[in-house]
């Protein structure tokens, strides 16, 4: 099966940059007359991100539908989202949703969300992420590299989930965890005791099942829509991290979009927020029930504070080497302190 998808996949890549080669369309092809949009994520068909894209498809087409074909490629059919964001930035496919740590090479401020406990709350990463004008400014650092943020979707907060229970950061020790492709992520894991292993989500079951790894960090969702319960037993609680998905679009296509159709790409990636917010809070709770009774893993309820403590000189390392992120750390502690009791 696996075989099978990466060959779909290398005949989709080779279909999506051979559509630049032969000329057909400046960017993407045209289909009757009308310009195929294309957009990669590495999430599932029911997956809350993919539901989301679905509305922002629906949006685009009802009101530029004789100009626009939305065209949606899940499950990273078009590579992995680093190969993804490469893909976008050249033009060869349109949008790509990737996590703030696939963009921290691109510019360095991103890296401010990989920081441990960077959000005292969940209330003061929606006020953060909602405050539009602000994260503008933020969305628009990656205009040299070919690309711009259009949205955020929530993607809940972060824990670790092993073949072992977890309950203190000790527990971590000697094992080898997955984590995304983030520098500030892999100084984490290490500093919890265990040996850091960035790979493609895509990667993470078969390195489980294989023991190439001994668990990973991710929200809930991997359990179910990835099946990663089948083969890590014990999710614990400790809530590391809150990190965006981003919907990046290629520049020169946004740029190319009238003052109107622009307004409406925007209108769609606001829908697809709300959409994707609202399928989220109710697929957590549906695949907690089913990673618990279908599949046999085991929620901990750990000591946050345990964790947050050993984590925390994390955050001043990452501070002192990347002054980039200063301004937007001093502001997303303002307004943790809104929503301290």
């Amino acid at each position: 099966m696996k075989k099978i998808k990466k060959v779909i996949a290398l005949m989709l890549c080779a279909t999506v940059c051979g559509s630049i080669l032969s000329g057909c369309g400046s960017i993407a092809s045209l289909n009757g007359g009308r310009r195929i949009i294309r957009i990669s994520h590495a999430q599932s068909e029911t997956h809350p991100e993919h539901l989301g894209l679905l509305e922002f498809k629906n949006y685009i087409e009802e009101n530029l539908g004789d100009k626009f074909e939305v065209q949606i490629y899940p499950n990273e059919l078009l590579g992995g989202a680093q190969k993804a964001i490469e893909l976008t930035q050249t033009g060869a496919i349109d949008f790509v949703v990737a996590g703030t740590a696939n963009l921290e090479t691109f510019a360095d401020i991103y890296e401010v969300f990989s920081m441990p406990y960077l959000f005292t709350s969940e209330e003061a990463y929606f006020a953060t992420m909602d405050d539009t004008e602000y994260m503008e400014n933020i969305y628009k650092s990656t205009d040299e590299a070919g690309f711009r943020v259009l949205t955020w979707y929530n993607a809940g907060s972060r824990s670790v989930y092993a073949k072992k229970p977890i309950e203190k950061p000790e527990d971590l020790k000697g094992l080898k965890i997955r984590v995304q492709q983030s520098p500030a992520s892999i100084a984490m894991i290490e500093a919890f005791g265990a040996a850091a292993s960035p790979m493609s989500f895509g990667e993470v079951y078969t390195a489980i099942q294989q023991g190439v790894i001994d668990g990973a960090e991710n929200n809930e969702l991997a359990l179910t829509n990835n099946k990663h319960g089948e083969v890590a037993k014990y999710y614990s609680y400790n809530r590391h991290q809150m990190v965006p998905d981003m919907l990046i679009g290629n520049l020169k296509f946004l740029n190319s979009l009238s003052d109107d159709e622009l307004e409406i790409f925007e209108e769609a990636a606001k829908i697809s927020t709300e959409v994707e917010r609202a399928e989220w809070d109710e697929q957590v709770q549906e695949a907690k029930r089913i990673a618990e009774e279908d599949m046999g893993v085991q929620f901990i309820d750990v000591d946050v504070q345990l964790f947050k403590e050993v984590a925390m000189p994390v955050q001043q390392e990452i501070l002192d080497g990347n002054e980039s992120i200063r301004d937007v750390y001093d502001h997303i502690q303002e307004i943790n302190e809104q929503f301290e009791s």
